[in-house]
């Protein structure tokens, strides 16, 4: 899994790019606090090599807490900037752009 940055000169945005390895997967999301957690508004596209990928752009100078959600199951990002415990007693990734 990964995570790439892309700060915009013109705008206070950055494109986040999400990757995904899941070459046994059918279907990956990235769900979070900047989507209302819902894994119908930023569904990854799956690559010829396997990967799910997907950019999304988030305002600056903020962060966002996120998950995969992959064939149904959750998964944290290995490459987040930090880990948040949530309500339910697992843990989220933190993004922080």
């Amino acid at each position: 899994m990964a995570i790439k940055k892309q700060f915009l000169k013109t705008k206070p945005v950055c494109k986040v790019t999400f990757t995904v390895e899941a070459p046994d997967a059918k279907k990956a999301f990235v769900c979070g606090d900047f989507n209302n957690w819902s894994e119908k508004k930023n569904p990854l596209k799956k690559l010829k090599n396997g990967n799910f990928k997907g950019t999304i752009d988030l305002d600056a100078d903020n962060t966002y807490e996120f998950k995969y959600l992959v064939d149904g199951n959750w998964m944290n990002e290995e490459q987040a900037d930090s880990y948040k415990w949530n309500d339910v007693g697992s843990e989220n990734s933190v993004l922080e752009v």
